[in-house]
């Protein structure tokens, strides 16, 4: 079985069996190492499943970094802590565009008050859009008007990340090929990417874990997951599944009107 924590346990070991050092973004941004594995994680939902996924790192002596929504589904104060003091960096998940309607100086307010209230638990110097798949704002315009490093943030990685040199591996849609439902969560200038390339086109976890095996993967990586899709209970890897399935049919039908209107 796929997406489970043995499964991802087994993902992080044949990184370092393969010599690759992993960094949070924020380490990456302040000092990148040459051969590294950037483990970023969204969570959307299910903090509890971003606890089990940030104790396997740590018992790995692995560094990651988990950006929260605000939402009540994603923000869990006593989690955030328990994931801060496994030594992982926390980030902010914001979706500010979504949440005024695409009122672009509402959104930045809206950011910046939620801003600080992460900051009260931890000093947030990172950040990372919410893709909000069926909604019609994308949250990364809001930096059109407005500047984040004004804010003391040092990157997003949306932005801050050379993805023409850095391969982006996300497990959108609940595969790692799931450019056909994947409306944002992809690199800017993703034809430059090297996740452009059907060299590095893999479907399951096992693919991953077997091309880094041949030593045919680039040196530097961002890997980016969504906790709540992992999961070693049975009924609640099956719920994940089915739910999954039904929104990645949704995703398609809103690609294909998008296409149908250019």
């Amino acid at each position: 079985m796929d997406f489970t924590f043995k499964t991802y346990s087994k993902l992080l070991k044949s990184f370092i069996k393969a010599g690759y050092s992993f960094q949070t973004f924020e380490q990456f941004m302040k000092a990148p190492l040459s051969r590294v594995v950037i483990l970023r994680h969204d969570v959307d939902l299910r903090p509890s499943n971003s606890f089990q996924t940030a104790k396997i790192e740590n018992q790995l002596g692995i560094n990651s970094s988990y950006y929260f929504r605000i939402v009540k589904e994603s923000f869990n104060p006593l989690i955030i802590d328990e994931i801060i003091h496994l030594g992982h960096e926390i980030g902010y998940h914001y979706e500010t565009m979504d949440t005024s309607n695409g009122n672009i100086d509402l959104a930045y307010q809206e950011f910046c008050k939620v801003l600080e209230l992460f900051k009260k638990i931890v000093p947030v110097t990172t950040v990372c859009m919410h893709g909000s798949p069926l909604s019609k704002f994308d949250n990364r315009n809001i930096w059109t008007k407005y500047d984040y490093k004004r804010l003391g943030i040092i990157g997003e990685p949306y932005f801050d990340l050379d993805f023409s040199k850095i391969l982006y591996l996300t497990d959108t849609g609940r595969r790692w090929d799931g450019n056909k439902v994947n409306i944002r969560d992809k690199a800017l200038n993703s034809k430059e990417s090297p996740a452009c390339s059907e060299k590095y086109k893999f479907h399951s976890t096992q693919d991953i874990v077997n091309a880094i095996n041949k030593n045919g993967l680039p040196d530097q990586i961002m890997i980016n997951t969504h906790p709540q899709r992992w999961s070693n209970n049975p009924i609640a890897w099956t719920k994940e599944l089915i739910a999954q399935n039904i929104k990645n049919e949704m995703k398609r039908i809103l690609l294909v009107a998008k296409s149908n209107k250019i």
